[in-house]
Parts: C-alpha cells; sequence; structure tokens
C-alpha cells in the first residue's frame, strides 16, 4: 500500500540506517520497525525516549569510557556507513 508519511528527522534517519543495514527497501524498514515497536507493547519504554536530548541527539549516561574516533571509524566501516 503507498502512502505519505511525515517524520521527524532522527526517525528518517534511524529508518534509512536499518533499510542500508538490511539491504530492504525504506517502506520495508518503516514496516518492520512499527511492528517491532507494536509487538514489544508500551510496557518496556525505550531508553532513548527518556533520555534528555541536544537537539536531535540523545544524551546517554555515561559509561566510564572514551569513544575514539578510531573506534567511530570502525563502526561505520562495519555498519557499511
Amino acid at each position: 500500500m503507498r502512502t505519505t508519511l511525515n517524520l521527524e528527522d532522527d526517525v528518517l534517519l534511524a529508518a534509512q540506517h536499518v533499510a542500508r543495514r538490511q539491504r530492504i527497501s525504506l517502506g520495508r524498514a518503516v514496516t518492520e520497525l512499527i511492528r517491532s515497536g507494536i509487538a514489544a507493547g508500551a510496557t518496556a519504554p525505550s531508553p532513548l525516549l527518556s533520555a534528555p536530548m541536544i537537539g536531535r541527539f540523545a544524551l546517554l549516561p555515561r559509561r566510564g569510557a572514551v569513544v575514539t574516533v578510531q573506534q567511530v571509524r570502525e563502526l561505520m566501516d562495519r555498519e557499511g556507513i
């Protein structure tokens, strides 16, 4: 079924990331994300939904480790970004 959606920028970026990672269409990625959200129900809120935001980025709790540029590059290589 074809429809038009207005998505927030962060949601669109997340869906595009899922689509690229799984090598599926954006529509299919959105469908799968919605289905997984429905299956999860409202009992377990995402930590990202309750995390404080700066712009469109969620601030997660400190982990006591420094993330280096090299770690970011390795992750991007693994994810195909």
